[in-house]
Parts: C-alpha cells; structure tokens; sequence
C-alpha cells in the first residue's frame, strides 16, 4: 500500500488541524540530544517520522524552550506540536508517553561500588556536580540540600549562552576530566553525552522525594482539544514503535523500566537499561 494511502484516513482526521498540509513542530535550535538547527537532535527524527506518517510537509518552527513553553508556542499557535514534554503536562493535550527516563548518577569507573543513592554518605565527601536551570539546580538537588550538602554543589547551566553549542555537556566533561567527582543529570543527557566515553550511569534513588519525582514520562503535545491530532500521534508511535526504539538505543537514552505498558512502551522497556 502507498504511503499517500496509508496516510488517508490520519489526513482525513487531521486535516483541519494541519492547513495546507504541513506540520508545524516548535524546536530548540541549540538543544541536543533533542533537538538543533541542523534537525541532529532525536526530536527532530521523530517529527520526520511522524510527518512522513502523516503524509504532510515537516514545518520546524524554531523556539528556545524555556520558561511559558505552551504559552509561547501552541497557545500562541506558533506550532501544531511540541515533540517532547513532560506527560500530563498542564496547558496541552498529551500523547501516550513514547519514553520514560530517570535523572542518574554520572561517574568514573573506579572498580569501587558505584553512588546509587541520595543517601550515599560518600556523597558528603564529593564534589557533586548538577545543572542549573534558570538560577535553581535540578530536582534532585532538593535531596542533597536537605541533607546539609549544599556546600558540596557545583552548578552548570543547563541552557548555557546563545553561542554555545550544546551547554548541557559540560557538566557529562566536568565528571570525565576530573573537574568533579560525580554528577546529577537528566538521564537522557547524560546517556548522549557521555557515550564516547567510559563513564557509568547508575538510576538515582530514591525515585521521589517530598513529592518531587525523579523519575518522568515524555510525550508530544498539542493545543488543548486538539484531540484529532493527538490521536493520530499516539497510533504513529504504536506503529513506528521499531523506529521509535531505534532512535531511543542511538541516542543512548536511559529508559526508566517502569515505562507506562501504552502503544510502544511496553516494547520500549524490555530492552531499556542503563550503562
């Protein structure tokens, strides 16, 4: 079957959404391993798959995502999509999760035991680096500091400046050149750039504290009652689910275990697992 026919029944749902046949999908330019302006990130694959799916032209609509995301982007109709949020994620319509990842440990393999907890009294004795994310420090930060350890941080810009290219690494190079002897990071982020390298990731637990979670869900997004849309996304990534494990195992993303059992998850988790 041709793919203009595989793709009628999506278009038909779809096409209200999608004038002149073209899928609009905000992007970072300067945001591996998700996305950047030369379409290298994971996020931008992801669209190529799903507008080829849908049989429409690829629109990337270039945006930093930082601060009022939805708000900049879907609500003020820049985009019809954002690839990668949070699942549930307030202000738009989500799809069934199409990975799950956890913030880790970043190490050097030493032959010791390595840091698999927040708890870890060797913790007290380390410089631990973490990213910064506007002038606070990732979630997990919320740990160490309620541990007395907040002396023992060193903070990296997670968007660094306008003419930096990939600003998370630099906290993935602190741990591998000795600038710090261990580090917090997205799991994602840490997978990517570390991935030439000989350093060991290890899941952060607990998972959660004082309800602050360490652990998500990503989905796409799209406006609020764009359900035609989100619908038709959810049925690409249960059908593009090779695909879409191909491009999570080439990005070298942790894949968090728990993984929701949605469309492809439950094929994602069975070969997910951390280095």
């Amino acid at each position: 079957m041709s793919l203009a026919c595989r793709s009628l029944p999506l278009l038909l749902a779809a096409g209200a959404l999608l004038p002149a046949a073209t899928l609009r999908v905000c992007a970072d330019p300067n945001s591996l391993p998700f996305s950047n302006n030369r379409s290298e990130g994971i996020e931008n694959r992801l669209s190529q798959i799903v507008a080829r799916d849908l049989g429409v032209q690829l629109e990337l609509v270039w945006w930093p995502q930082r601060g009022h995301l939805i708000k900049n982007t879907l609500a003020a109709n820049r985009c019809d999509v954002l690839m990668g949020v949070p699942s549930g994620m307030p202000g738009a319509l989500t799809t069934a999760p199409w990975y799950s990842s956890t913030y880790v440990f970043v190490q050097r393999r030493s032959g010791a035991p390595p840091v698999t907890s927040l708890m870890d009294d060797r913790l007290s004795s380390m410089r631990i680096g973490i990213h910064m994310v506007g002038d606070g420090y990732a979630p997990p930060a919320v740990v160490l500091g309620r541990r007395g350890l907040a002396a023992r941080l060193k903070g990296y810009s997670l968007f660094g400046t306008p003419d930096q290219a990939n600003p998370p690494a630099r906290l993935i190079e602190a741990v591998a050149h000795g600038d710090v002897d261990i580090a917090i990071a997205w799991g994602p982020l840490a997978g990517y750039f570390s991935r030439h390298s000989d350093l060991e990731l290890t899941p952060v637990s607990p998972s959660s504290y004082l309800g602050v979670p360490f652990t998500y869900s990503i989905s796409a997004a799209v406006r609020e009652g764009d359900t035609a849309l989100r619908d038709s996304l959810n049925a690409i990534f249960t059908r593009e689910c090779s695909s879409v494990h191909s491009l999570l195992a080439e990005y070298a993303f942790p894949l968090e275990a728990s993984t929701e059992d949605t469309g492809c998850a439950s094929a994602l988790q069975s070969s997910a697992s951390l280095r």
